[in-house]
């Protein structure tokens, strides 16, 4: 193993630092958003070079707390691929019953959160927001990302380069997936299992399959289905919704569907990647998981003991702040200057892409490296190794 990825006696410490828990964030701020029955906040685990950056997560359970934990994980997913930008995280939880009136709460978040836009923390999508919510919250902010001085000029709107670029986060799990098995030195295609078919899971197995590797099950919201023969990624794309429903009476005939909630931890299968929701596996569920290499496509997909105890029994976790990357780090790399400016929208995709995956690539491999040398926890020895606390102000 490379001696520069285990310092002696700083991974503990690191790997507590790690946490959301001990060090509070830099800002926590309550957002009044009168007359609307709604509690809302912004969360900045820390500034960088005078920016911050996480996305806007709006659900009815969404906390303080968790907002914090999600920050403070942006901060180590972009410390880990390089960018001078710490992590910040945004939440709107809607009071339960009330009707969500969806434009008009985003244009109050958006002028609630101005000041913040304004100095340098930057706010995208997350779970329960979409790409033309944040397009509603900046313009009632008057924020536009392209005049933010420093950042990339682009050759089209913002809108129009995420419209292009809406499949990079799963892109970046199926990067990570494709480097770990390579380094992994496995060389035949492999059965998948999706956890989640929305955005980024349907992505994920688009890309995976459009590399010879066979996905053998995908789970939604209303349960399971197999195909140990391989599903047709394309047909089943095409009869799922946009909130990556799967339209059961399109199904082919091949296809075996399983009601059971959680029936997606026992099919046979070579990587399992999580999708959804967060805690999807847990310390409980752990003897269930079949899969010998687990890929944490969501934020926080596994509970931190469930993670430890996969580890343990031998599965190849890779953790969400290693692979869950992609779109934070496609923005990042506009918000700081870091992408080439004047590009035309194919060439600045082709550029982004390859950034992206070059640096997933190289975590995968290193996070493979220190499991097979024993390390429990490989994302506390890559964050000590980088100086990633040192980069990210501490």
């Amino acid at each position: 193993m490379n001696q520069a990825l285990a310092p002696a006696g700083q991974a503990g410490q690191a790997g507590q630092a790690g946490q959301a828990g001990p060090t509070r964030p830099m800002l926590s701020t309550t957002l009044r958003m009168e007359p609307y029955e709604a509690q809302a906040w912004v969360v900045v685990d820390r500034m960088v070079g005078g920016l911050a950056m996480g996305g806007t997560r709006m659900t009815a359970t969404v906390t303080e707390q968790e907002l914090a934990h999600l920050a403070r994980a942006m901060t180590h997913k972009l410390a880990l691929v390089g960018l001078p930008i710490g992590g910040a995280k945004a939440g709107i939880a809607p009071a339960p019953g009330s009707p969500v009136q969806r434009p008009e709460l985003m244009r109050e978040f958006g002028r609630a959160a101005a000041p913040l836009l304004h100095g340098g923390v930057y706010l995208g999508c997350d779970q329960g927001t979409t790409y033309a919510d944040r397009q509603v919250a900046f313009e009632a902010a008057g924020y536009d990302v392209a005049h933010r001085q420093g950042a990339t000029r682009l050759t089209v709107g913002w809108d129009e380069l995420w419209t292009h670029m809406a499949d990079i986060t799963g892109y970046g799990v199926a990067v990570a997936v494709l480097g770990a098995l390579h380094a992994a030195g496995t060389r035949t295609p492999q059965r998948i299992v999706i956890q989640g078919f929305g955005t980024v899971g349907r992505a994920v197995a688009r890309h995976l399959a459009d590399h010879g590797h066979r996905v053998v099950a995908v789970a939604d919201i209303r349960g399971t289905i197999e195909d140990q023969h391989g599903l047709p990624v394309d047909a089943l794309t095409e009869i799922t919704s946009s909130d990556g429903t799967v339209d059961r009476t399109r199904l082919p005939a091949t296809v075996r569907v399983h009601s059971s909630g959680q029936a997606w931890l026992h099919v046979d299968a070579d990587v399992l990647v999580l999708a959804a929701s967060a805690s999807a596996v847990r310390e409980d569920t752990v003897p269930e998981v079949r899969a010998p290499m687990v890929v944490e496509g969501g934020n926080m997909s596994c509970t931190e003991p469930a993670r430890r105890l996969l580890r343990e029994s031998g599965h190849i976790v890779l953790p969400d702040v290693v692979v869950n990357v992609g779109g934070a780090a496609a923005t990042g790399c506009v918000l700081a200057g870091i992408a080439p400016s004047g590009l035309p929208l194919p060439r600045l995709s082709a550029w982004l892409r390859a950034w992206i995956a070059a640096r997933i690539t190289r975590n995968c491999e290193l996070v493979q490296e220190l499991h097979t040398s024993g390390s429990t926890d490989p994302v506390a020895h890559l964050l000590t190794a980088k100086g990633a606390w040192y980069s990210a102000g501490r």
